[in-house]
């Protein structure tokens, strides 16, 4: 699929191309890896002195308030490179939450954000919750002109770097209801609050956090009191196209090292490629990549319909586009036989990462049944696409 950029959105892609080749060398990735650290540093410095990372902050808060295409060049990129920089957590989630929620600190937050010395995580995950935003346990009650939080969550990316967590509670209601959540924004280092972090299958820091009577200002309030989840939604339906958008880089890098392997390595005297059972093999994960750009296509022009709309879309995409990266991630290993599962080869870590996109905020089973259930309270929605049938022989050309 072709996508027609801007003049301005080239300049981007062609930045971040650059950027993914100097700064994202699988050699640095894995001594990154090695050394414990949850992601680069002088990436982000870098990310910021570009003006990357204020890209979604609104112009009237000094960012550039750039739309979701803008904001899904940028993650492509990263999937294409690998790349570990909470980008999503804070530029696009918090920052998404801090600009329709509002609060005191908003100004000093998107200033530090910007310059790349603020990173904010947003603890959405609670146990038996499975991925469902609206079903919260963790309680707060309000104590003197402030509020008391209680609770336990168990699946926070990115906050074992964060200053400042955005946490969902449950003001009133009970513990599935969609009224009574609000949002509130918690220091890092708030007293009774506990982080312990572990390592994602994709070598991400996730943390979980245990909250025992941490006290907040009323000014932590963050959107309306007992109406935080429909800004809640929202937010996240964002940060799922970003995410989409880094799936679709991944799959590409994938793909491209896959094509690059079967031109050279050679079996019974011959490449590998010149088997028409791998050609097709090969064929059908372009099929996926194309289809899943397609699918984040679809999900970017419904970013701003009418909730209803945008939750089928975004529903649709992420199940489409979750069971495409899972496939292209196996086959890239498969084709590449033993060495593809080794931790030595890029392409085993590229299936790890498109298997932690998947579950980010839904696996595609959850999508699928989110999708039934926003269609048959909505007849009408749009169908979810038919999975890829029989590859074209035109598309074997690759492979000469």
């Amino acid at each position: 699929m072709d996508i027609h950029h801007t003049p301005e959105q080239q300049m981007l892609s062609d930045g971040v191309d650059r950027f993914v080749r100097e700064h994202a060398r699988f050699e640095d990735w894995r001594k990154l890896t090695a050394a414990g650290r949850p992601y680069d540093e002088g990436n982000w410095r870098r990310m910021a002195d570009m003006g990357w990372l204020a890209l979604a902050i609104p112009e009237a808060h000094g960012g550039f308030g750039a739309s979701a295409a803008e904001i899904m060049i940028v993650a492509e990129g990263m999937g294409r490179g690998l790349l570990r920089e909470p980008f999503v957590s804070t530029c696009v989630l918090a920052v998404r939450l801090l600009a329709r929620g509002g609060t005191a600190q908003q100004c000093e937050l998107f200033e530090g954000i910007a310059d790349g010395s603020v990173r904010i995580a947003t603890a959405l995950a609670e146990a038996s919750g499975r991925f469902h935003l609206n079903h919260v346990h963790t309680r707060a009650a309000a104590e003197g002109t402030g509020y008391r939080l209680s609770g336990h969550k168990s699946w926070v990316p990115d906050a074992s770097t964060a200053q400042w967590l955005i946490v969902p509670a449950r003001t009133q209601g009970a513990v599935d209801e969609r009224a009574g959540i609000s949002l509130f924004l918690v220091p890092a280092d708030a007293a009774g609050l506990q982080r312990t972090d572990f390592r994602a299958p994709d070598h991400q820091q996730i943390s979980q956090l245990q909250l025992e009577g941490v006290q907040l200002p009323a000014s932590a309030l963050l959107g309306p009191l007992h109406g935080g989840l429909a800004l809640l939604e929202e937010a996240v339906d964002h940060a799922i196209a970003a995410r989409l958008a880094e799936a679709c880089g991944a799959m590409d890098a994938v793909s491209d090292m896959t094509l690059d392997y079967l031109k050279v390595r050679k079996q019974f005297g011959v490449t590998i490629g010149s088997f028409q059972a791998l050609q097709h093999r090969m064929v059908d994960m372009r099929i996926a990549c194309e289809e899943s750009r397609g699918m984040l296509q679809l999900a970017r022009a419904s970013l701003d319909a009418e909730p209803a709309q945008r939750q089928r879309a975004m529903a649709a995409a992420k199940a489409r586009v979750g069971q495409c990266g899972l496939y292209v991630g196996h086959q890239a290993v498969q084709l590449h036989g033993g060495v593809g599962t080794s931790d030595e080869l890029a392409v085993s870590h590229y299936l790890k990462r498109l298997a932690m996109i998947d579950v980010a905020y839904g696996n595609a089973d959850f999508q699928r049944d989110r999708f039934i259930a926003l269609s048959d309270a909505a007849p009408g929605p749009e169908a979810m696409p038919a999975p890829a049938t029989q590859p074209a022989s035109a598309h074997q050309e690759q492979f000469a």
